[in-house]
């Protein structure tokens, strides 16, 4: 069945604990970290601190994605913080072999990603070597953006390469979701779905519950 992964970005970070409580008791399993430095983005988020003082009161899946330049500097530190997945820009990395393989040496599983305007087929010499491509359906960077329907074309597209070279990797998708539109995404063909602002901006427990009620009926 199709996952859900919200995105703690969209929480209130004067009550970041208690949004993430509030998670709780429903069939969610993951959380979708995102760290920006303000270089790679123009936008600034949170660092290693943050993501070890929630790891003492969740035992969430971490899925963390990374929007900063050169983040091999980084990983023995997210491994430390409590992160289970990586998941790093194309763009981003001047030795993206290398930065897979270490991301592995680390014990985490390993995500690639691109931005919109990068050639999506530029990932196919990768897939093999990671857990979980993640198409973006926004610009990277900010919350609360509108969904690219172009990204459907994307998922549709890595969907039949995976499954026809049966391969084992994951389809994520960032950006834009809302339940009103996640049918189409799970339709394209995606495992696991990213949403911010449409969980964390309402009753969280309910919108959480709703996701997982289509998602169950989707599977039928």
């Amino acid at each position: 069945m199709v996952e859900l992964a919200p995105s703690i970005l969209s929480c209130n970070f004067a009550n970041l604990e208690e949004d993430i409580r509030q998670t709780q008791g429903t069939d969610l399993k993951m959380l979708h970290v995102d760290v920006m430095d303000g270089i790679f983005v123009p936008n600034i988020s949170f660092g290693f601190k943050v993501i070890g003082d929630l790891r003492k009161i969740t035992d969430y899946y971490f899925d963390t994605h990374l929007m900063i330049e050169e983040p091999i500097r980084y990983i023995k530190d997210f491994k430390k913080s409590g992160v289970d997945r990586l998941t790093v820009h194309y763009e981003a990395c001047k030795n993206l072999d290398e930065t897979i393989n270490e991301v592995k040496a680390n014990g985490m599983e390993v995500g690639l990603t691109f931005k919109p305007a990068t050639d999506m087929k530029l990932m196919l010499p990768y897939l093999d070597k990671i857990d979980l491509l993640l198409v973006m359906s926004v610009e990277p960077g900010f919350g609360g953006q509108s969904f690219m329907k172009d990204s459907l074309d994307k998922i549709r597209f890595f969907r039949k390469y995976i499954d026809d070279n049966n391969l084992d990797v994951k389809i994520q998708v960032d950006g834009g979701i809302k339940t009103t539109n996640v049918d189409k995404v799970i339709d394209a063909g995606c495992d696991i779905i990213v949403a911010g602002s449409d969980v964390f901006a309402s009753d969280i427990r309910e919108k959480i519950n709703k996701y997982y009620q289509i998602f169950k009926e989707k599977s039928l």
